[in-house]
């Protein structure tokens, strides 16, 4: 299956199941020696627990339209 074939849910599946999996990795990671400061890394842990929890972000077209994009 190609991006062009998928709906607009599918694809936002697909971009939040991916953030979800990134911000997990910098969080649990040590051997990456990233350093968060305690506060980012706390509104990070915030905000992965409201997104499992159903609670809903910037909407993606609103994004996009600040960065200047078509969505």
């Amino acid at each position: 299956m190609q991006v062009k074939d998928l709906t607009v849910q599918e694809l936002k599946a697909i971009i939040r199941e991916t953030v979800i999996e990134t911000l997990g990795e910098y969080l649990e990671d040590a051997d990456k020696e990233l350093e968060l400061k305690e506060d980012v890394k706390q509104q990070l842990l915030d905000s992965l627990q409201e997104t499992e929890s159903g609670v809903s972000g910037i909407p993606a077209e609103e994004v996009a339209n600040k960065l200047g994009l078509e969505w």
